[in-house]
């Protein structure tokens, strides 16, 4: 190679960095303005109900603070209800992002949930191992469970609203019969299994709280979702076949094939979400361990403008509204 090569080469490389970090900086501004836009927002027309309802709004708003940020243990519980939003987010924004709207989140993720906790229960490995292949499961799980709207939607041009939406109920049927009274998964306590074995447990990583090792997981799965959609030709194809179809199919993408792949990725981000919360939240499966987080996860990802960075602080915002909620009923 000459050294005229080799300084293009190098000249290429510094462009593409140089246009990463600028992605990256855009993505950060803007997620940053809509957590500052979405909070004033959300004070400002709340006001006015608080007081029709007969209380102080700065008594409320204090309260929502006192639950979410004002110290150690409040602070993590917004962390730890965050996790899963992001995890969630994530998984609506990569569908989205290919044209598709995934519903079914809420189903993957108690797919998942169920997987990992079975794998975190009946295997014995080393703990890294027994975690790692606890996750996977979850994340096969979901994936599978999207399986099925992704094969209609793609040759038989089923809307995927309608079969995620079936597959959740499909999810939550399944569960209830497993963890029911003589179900096979059956634990100690109604409608939960036994706990997943302590080398399977995500680790606490801010004692005395309840924060895990889940929210670190979290954040790298949204630093490799950004690489992957605005930094891959996969991420490309995915963009492109949302965006237009047509085009896609002229530049030789098949569209069928991307649908497939983009239902797969998101549904094995719900069975991660799932995975995450028992088996670093509740350390076993809860017929009810979601409150809703496969739901919101569609507001997160929409606030979040698709962008990682965007779901990232939108899910902090739900996070904090969720932690927050829990002071503002005493």
């Amino acid at each position: 190679m000459t050294a005229e090569m080799q300084r293009t080469l190098d000249s290429a490389g510094s462009a593409v960095a140089r246009a990463a970090a600028a992605d990256l900086a855009q993505g950060v501004g803007r997620a940053a303005l809509i957590f500052v836009a979405t909070v004033l927002a959300a004070l400002v027309l709340a006001a006015p109900l608080i007081i029709a309802a007969g209380s102080d709004p700065i008594t409320a708003y204090g309260a929502l603070y006192d639950g979410s940020l004002a110290g150690r243990r409040p602070f993590a519980e917004t962390l730890v209800s965050m996790t899963p939003l992001l995890f969630g987010g994530l998984a609506v924004a990569i569908a989205f992002h290919s044209g598709l709207f995934n519903i079914g989140v809420e189903g993957q993720l108690v797919a998942g949930g169920i997987a990992a906790g079975v794998v975190g229960i009946h295997m014995s490995a080393w703990a890294p191992v027994h975690v790692l292949l606890s996750l996977l499961a979850g994340a096969a799980a979901g994936a599978l469970w999207a399986l099925v709207p992704a094969a209609l939607k793609a040759w038989r041009g089923v809307h995927e609203v309608i079969t995620t939406i079936m597959m959740n109920f499909v999810a939550f049927s399944v569960s209830q019969f497993l963890v029911k009274p003589g179900g096979a998964l059956e634990g100690e306590i109604p409608t939960g299994t036994e706990p997943v074995q302590s080398t399977a447990e995500l680790p606490r990583i801010w004692d005395p709280t309840r924060l895990h090792l889940g929210i670190v997981v979290a954040l790298v799965v949204a630093v490799a979702c950004w690489y992957f959609i605005y930094r891959t030709p996969g991420g490309y194809r995915f963009r492109l076949v949302g965006a237009n179809p047509v085009a896609a199919r002229f530049n030789g993408i098949s569209s069928n094939r991307v649908i497939v792949e983009a239902m797969l990725l998101s549904g094995a981000l719900g069975g991660l979400t799932g995975a995450v919360e028992v088996l670093g939240t509740h350390r076993r499966f809860l017929d009810s361990f979601s409150p809703g987080y496969g739901f919101d996860s569609i507001a997160v990802a929409l606030l979040g403008a698709l962008h990682p960075v965007g779901v990232a602080a939108a899910s902090f915002v739900f996070g904090l509204l969720r932690a927050g909620s829990t002071q503002l009923q005493l």
